[in-house]
């Protein structure tokens, strides 16, 4: 069996840099935040992930200090939003580089639901979101101890928002939910296909 590898440091050798489609799919750090004066921003991430169930911690990581890690860092709140299949193309302009007053629930034809334990509305459309208090902002450095411009936001969760019609028997139906994923290169995105269940050895 062959291997191709690569020391990153030394350059991939490869047409586009495969990491990001190794590492795939990654759920969507799809984060509302608001500034101090009460501007909202929607905003997505690809690099996205679960860190803890209890009490449930979630975290995203910007590549360059952006306008959510400004306003959390700020207020202390963020709210995380399931992007959906339904909602792929909204959360696609939500990306757009713009200006930090400018409202991307607006820009997107979003509706910013009210928070129940936080002050950053969440999208009314999306399936589920979770509302967070600010734990820590990091920001990233190499093994060489020089400080990246990569800001890790962690947050514990401190609401669940659900729409009803995706509990299914008490459990949330993520199939039906549709989540759309990055996957592969620049403009690659998955979505869950076919499920199957396999359950922890008990001895």
């Amino acid at each position: 069996m062959s291997h191709y590898f690569y020391d990153p440091a030394a350059g991939h050798g490869l047409p586009h840099d495969p990491f990001k489609a190794i590492v795939a799919p990654r759920l969507i750090g799809w984060i509302s935040s608001r500034d101090t004066d009460g501007t909202l921003n929607l905003a997505p991430y690809s690099f996205f992930g679960a860190f803890a169930t209890f009490p449930p911690i979630i975290g995203f990581s910007s590549e360059g200090r952006k306008d959510s890690v400004n306003n959390i860092e700020a207020t202390g709140e963020f709210v995380w939003n399931l992007a959906t299949r339904p909602l792929a193309e909204q959360m696609n302009r939500s990306s757009a580089p713009v200006a930090p007053h400018v409202d991307e629930f607006e820009l997107a034809g979003l509706t910013p639901a009210p928070g129940r334990n936080v002050a950053v509305p969440h999208v009314a459309e999306s399936p589920a979101a979770l509302e967070c208090k600010l734990l820590q902002v990091v920001r990233l450095h190499t093994l060489d101890g020089k400080p990246m411009d990569n800001y890790l936001s962690l947050g514990q969760v401190v609401g669940v928002h659900i729409n009803e019609a995706y509990l299914k028997d008490g459990l949330f139906d993520t199939q039906a939910a549709q989540p759309i994923m990055r996957a592969g290169y620049r403009a690659d995105y998955a979505q869950i296909g076919e499920m199957f269940q396999m359950f922890r050895p008990t001895a």
